[in-house]
């Protein structure tokens, strides 16, 4: 009776693939009857273990073990350029890498956490995110700030490889002389619907309060940068937006030796903006307007794109001008571009794209076109 008891028990550990625990709560019970010798039942748990271990080797994915339910995505951006300009070097390089982490702890919490990986890593976005209803919803901690089209369009989203000039250099880009910050800040910012016509959202705001300095560090001055924008949805698929953004920036001091040449201080760095972004099947038009006060200094641009897609949404063929000048009291320091752009949708997650830009400065012109071609997966 006991040999038979022990088969059982043997064959039904290694077919049914028991969980540890299970097994040795079984096990220890017939020892305890008498049924099972201590020797068999170890003997048992030494082929239970080997099984389970010969099992795992074969599988090919896990299951991650979270608290509570999480998603994870990103993609990487790989680009080519040929630069016409005398001492600029063509060849690749990773554009982004990006690690995205998201999730929802209750019906009203929820949050974010962005890396990117390429050069050298950085945290891009971490908040929590409170939504209360469609008119309130908090977001606290470093995102981007409630300005311009462009900025608040995602880079793996974007129709065309490169942003406009003055986004890169008005709203805390690549360009900005308060250094590139990927358009986010540090801070709080309140959100939502305020009007809806048959469920369908036609007027949205944006309101947030956020240190001045940056991504990933302090503050370094006591004034806080204020930003609000608004949003109106006349008709599906057009959206026209106005944007406002008064702060400061930090300068500090300059020194030749111990002689303070400019002290320490606190500039002004005011904007406004308009946007619209209007999609109707396969057209989609873009245009933007900021303008830009630092210190004394007034900036401005704009550009204006439009694109249409052929071969089922496969193809898209994007053309744009694209203007900025970077100090509105002189009359040699503006810049447009025309940009050209194709882009290929293999499928959702994989695309490519290829731009030719054509730069012409006032005053004196330089050789300077560029042509970039960027390959894109993203999971």
């Amino acid at each position: 009776m006991k040999k038979t008891v022990f088969f059982i028990v043997a064959i039904s550990v290694l077919v049914l693939k028991a969980k540890s625990q299970s097994t040795d709560d079984v096990l220890n019970l017939l020892v305890q009857k008498n049924l099972v010798s201590q020797k068999d039942a170890d003997s048992i748990r030494a082929e239970a273990a080997i099984a389970s271990q010969a099992n795992l080797a074969k599988v090919k994915t896990f299951p991650v073990n979270a608290a509570k339910k999480i998603t994870f995505a990103g993609y990487t951006q790989v680009r080519y350029q040929a630069l016409e300009e005398t001492g600029k070097i063509d060849g690749f390089d990773i554009r982004r890498a990006r690690l995205d982490v998201k999730g929802n702890i209750s019906p009203y919490w929820g949050y974010r956490v962005q890396f990117d990986l390429a050069g050298t890593p950085k945290l891009i976005d971490a908040y929590a995110e409170l939504k209360l209803n469609d008119q309130f919803n908090f977001t606290i901690g470093q995102a981007k700030i409630p300005f311009s089209l462009e900025n608040l369009t995602s880079s793996n989203k974007l129709e065309l490889i490169d942003r406009s000039q003055a986004v890169e250099a008005l709203v805390a880009r690549g360009k900005d002389v308060g250094g590139n910050q990927n358009g986010r800040d540090i801070g709080i910012q309140l959100g939502g619907t305020i009007l809806k016509l048959k469920d369908r959202p036609v007027v949205d705001y944006r309101l947030g309060v956020y240190n001045g300095s940056g991504i990933n560090v302090a503050d370094n001055n006591e004034n806080k940068d204020y930003a609000a924008r608004l949003i109106v949805h006349p008709i599906t698929g057009l959206d026209i937006s106005g944007a406002l953004y008064n702060g400061s920036r930090f300068v500090p001091e300059v020194k030749t030796g111990t002689v303070v040449n400019t002290p320490s201080k606190n500039v002004d760095r005011n904007r406004y903006g308009f946007d619209l972004n209007y999609d109707l099947k396969n057209l989609a038009i873009r245009g933007e307007y900021i303008h830009r006060t630092d210190d004394l200094i007034d900036r401005e641009g704009y550009y204006f794109q439009a694109g249409y897609y052929f071969l089922q949404k496969k193809l898209q063929l994007i053309a744009k001008y694209d203007f900025y000048d970077t100090d509105m009291a002189k009359t040699d320091n503006a810049s447009t571009w025309y940009v050209f752009g194709a882009n290929y949708n293999f499928n959702t997650n994989v695309r490519l794209q290829a731009n030719y830009t054509l730069k012409q400065e006032v005053g004196t012109s330089i050789d300077n076109n560029f042509a970039s071609i960027q390959f894109q997966i993203g999971f």
